[in-house]
């Protein structure tokens, strides 16, 4: 049986779900459906464990996510074949055709099962059956895509016409057309023909089938990705693509690049209780309800209140005597909508990019590769953090022109290195580095390191950092936090 391997588009910014996805930190990296702690990304990769001939998975994310992609599959002990940065998002088509060329370098032709690292699919099993019915087909050469069975007319999917009736085929079935989306009643006719599925845009494919394909019908996107990986380089655990080829590339989806176009392509009938929880209404209908309704995540106390979404991630979240409400807390922003306008929410992200808002993009705490920092407070001159530093992480040998900084230790041992001279920095402990001075923090202990750092000076943005030594790859060429 011919192998198979995963790709997991990990791109998309989950605009939708602000404040708590945001580019900084998307929906796929968070804890969202289920009970569980595992993120939309590692129920990806968990819920295809039992498929015979599984192989390692390829990741293709943004070079901006790649430790949090990382030490995500580290977490559920998975490691990947390779993880692939994007120096910036070019859409499906190009992903695609990087991952084709990546398994065809490695000297197989594998079949690549191509899924989004942000939907939630409630029924794991069923979703395992329909992957393995599609196999033999794409073994065969076909293009296989999964097309969710509708549960309603719905206007925000972009639809799949087979060219027959589906009924209960467990087969795929030739392609039709490609649909984008359509008003109700044209979704209505849709569905009463029983030949129309929601484009759900996960496909099957082998290798050597979607790169013949992708050469024949999008040759220039062939020729930009080959190009990127030709002159890629590595940097610890990934691939970096060159960032002037991949430039080049066309910003096109696999679905217009190829998928309506090609006279290979077939589709699937899933039913998996699948959802790209495009909106907090939409993970609303998805998740677990309480007896009146609501779901609730984190620490929540509802009283007398009904078909709700009250999420707080810090503090203490009350609703009382609400209905149809969305509530959602995160240490910067809390966010109150009525269910109904819930997909209004990217234009309020809009409007604070406009203003230049830092909530639009980032959140209050900020991943690094050695941990995180969470902006505390500020004031004139002045600003305090609270910094973790994993075990065995470093951060740079840097040094500041226009700020001083103290740091107070509150966990674990630090080693601290000031102008070539290290001195040990333990619990209830706390050391000062002057301006100018050229100095990096280390964890070489078994525990994060918790700090507090208090940042003093005429000027405190994250670009007045002058990087020496870095294991990380980044450069004071392109100044990056901390």
């Amino acid at each position: 049986m011919t192998a198979l391997v995963p790709v997991i588009l990990c791109g998309g910014t989950g605009t939708r779900l602000w404040p708590l996805s945001r580019a900084s930190y998307p929906k796929q990296y968070w804890a969202l459906a289920g009970s569980g702690e595992e993120t939309l990304l590692q129920q990806t990769q968990q819920r295809l464990e039992s498929i015979p001939d599984l192989q390692p998975p390829l990741l293709i994310c943004n070079e901006d996510h790649r430790f949090i992609v990382a030490e995500q599959m580290r977490q559920i002990g998975v490691e990947p074949a390779a993880i692939l940065l994007e120096p910036m998002g070019r859409n499906t088509a190009p992903a695609v055709a990087i991952a084709a060329l990546q398994a065809a370098a490695q000297g197989d032709d594998p079949l690549l099962l191509v899924l989004a690292a942000d939907h939630v699919i409630r029924d794991g099993a069923a979703f395992r059956k329909t992957v393995q019915a599609g196999m033999a087909a794409a073994e065969g050469g076909q293009l296989v895509t999964f097309g969710i069975v509708p549960t309603a007319p719905e206007t925000g999917y972009g639809y799949i016409e087979a060219a027959h009736p589906l009924g209960n085929t467990t087969a795929p079935v030739p392609i039709a057309r490609f649909v984008e989306k359509p008003d109700r009643a044209t979704a209505e006719g849709f569905l009463a023909t029983g030949r129309f599925t929601w484009n759900s845009g996960m496909f099957l494919f082998k290798a050597s089938a979607i790169l013949s394909e992708l050469e024949r019908l999008a040759p220039e996107v062939v020729s930009a990705c080959r190009s990127a990986l030709e002159q890629d380089s590595v940097d610890l655990d990934f691939i970096r693509l060159e960032r002037e080829a991949f430039a080049r590339c066309p910003n096109v989806a696999i679905d217009v690049a190829v998928m309506e176009r090609t006279d290979r392509g077939a589709v699937l009938p899933l039913q998996a209780g699948w959802s790209d929880v495009g909106s907090w209404s939409a993970l609303w209908e998805t998740a677990d309800q309480d007896s009146n309704g609501n779901v609730l995540r984190g620490r929540v106390i509802s009283e007398n209140s009904s078909n709700c979404y009250l999420r707080s991630e810090h503090r203490l979240v009350v609703g009382l005597g609400v209905e149809n409400l969305v509530v959602v807390e995160t240490n910067d922003v809390v966010l109150v909508a009525h269910r109904n306008k819930a997909q209004d929410v990217k234009s309020i992200v809009g409007l604070l990019e406009q203003e230049g808002a830092r909530e639009s993009k980032a959140h209050r705490k900020i991943y690094r590769p050695w941990g995180a920092y969470d902006g505390i407070t500020e004031g004139d001159r002045w600003q305090v953090k609270r910094i973790s530093v994993n075990p065995g992480a470093s951060l740079s040998l840097q040094m500041h022109h226009h700020r001083a900084e103290h740091w107070i230790v509150v966990q674990g041992t630090a080693v601290v290195e000031k102008d070539g001279v290290e001195e040990l920095v333990g619990e209830n402990q706390s050391t000062y580095i002057p301006l100018g001075c050229k100095h990096r923090l280390s964890n070489r202990g078994k525990i994060p390191v918790e700090m507090i750092e208090v940042q003093s000076g005429p000027y405190l943005g994250e670009d007045d950092i002058v990087r020496f030594e870095d294991r990380y790859g980044r450069s004071d060429l392109a100044p990056t936090p901390q």
